[in-house]
């Protein structure tokens, strides 16, 4: 049996953990040394990723990376937490990175910290914020960024033919990124005719079904069907709904 294609956060970062580690922290000389388990108990996630890194400056400290398709109000206190497991699992200070892929709705503002207070004790965890759509294509190609690779279409600049043509020779020019091609596809998709990326590049749905973003995207969509259904059910009974109604509609996950 063929090994399932391996195209999550994990297998992205370990193309090119130097070139990933200074550019989530902004620092050139922060040097990966490890990518470490980042399962802890009861909790297990392929979004997150630990890298153990150090600098001159810094010596040996922690990288968490939280790659999120879509930002949710859930993640400020998410990312307190696993800062908290990650600094009590390996002794070591931790740079938390959060890595929006998608842009949220207009209505959701993405904070980059948890602050909170309770009989007058406060805590509070920064953490670093990407949103991938801020991130010029042109400077990731251009590095290049091999981790980034399969986002360039939706990337600051990357909604075009020719940037897509230019991701596609990049990924095709090692061997190690050929399993990413279809991973570009499905985000190409995103912002350009699927007939056009069909004839650019290779559209490999058994691949993609291995990716955690394609299962979040098709989670999403049957979320929305339903919500979509329950929202008719609602207007053919009761009559038009409130805008109020509808925004705490939107908001509801499936287990709501």
């Amino acid at each position: 049996m063929a090994k399932p294609a391996d195209i999550g956060s994990k297998r992205l970062i370990s193309l090119a953990p130097n070139a990933w580690v200074q550019w989530v922290t902004g620092n050139p000389q922060v040097r990966a040394s490890e990518l470490l388990d980042a399962e802890f108990q009861w909790i297990s996630r392929e979004s997150d990723v630990i890298v153990k890194a150090s600098s001159p400056e810094h010596q040996e400290f922690l990288i968490l990376n939280e790659l999120q398709l879509r930002y949710s109000q859930a993640m400020p206190n998410r990312m307190r937490n696993y800062v908290a497991l990650a600094e009590e699992k390996y002794n070591l200070s931790t740079y938390p990175v959060l890595i929006n892929i998608l842009p949220p709705p207009a209505t959701v503002t993405i904070e980059d910290y948890y602050d909170s207070e309770f009989m007058g004790l406060k805590a509070h965890q920064d953490y670093r914020v990407i949103n991938l759509w801020e991130v010029d294509a042109e400077l990731v190609l251009g590095q290049p960024l091999a981790p980034l690779f399969p986002f360039v279409p939706i990337l600051k600049g990357g909604a075009s033919e020719s940037k897509l043509r230019s991701a596609v020779q990049a990924l095709r020019a090692d061997q190690t990124l050929n399993q990413l091609e279809p991973l570009l596809a499905f985000f190409a998709s995103f912002v350009l005719e699927i007939p056009l990326i069909q004839q650019i590049m290779r559209w490999d749905m058994t691949v993609l079904r291995e990716s955690p973003w394609y299962q979040e995207i098709l989670q999403e969509g049957i979320q929305q069907e339903r919500l979509r259904s329950l929202e008719r059910i609602l207007n053919l009974r009761f009559g038009d709904i409130p805008l109020d109604i509808s925004r705490k509609m939107e908001a509801l996950t499936l287990p709501q």
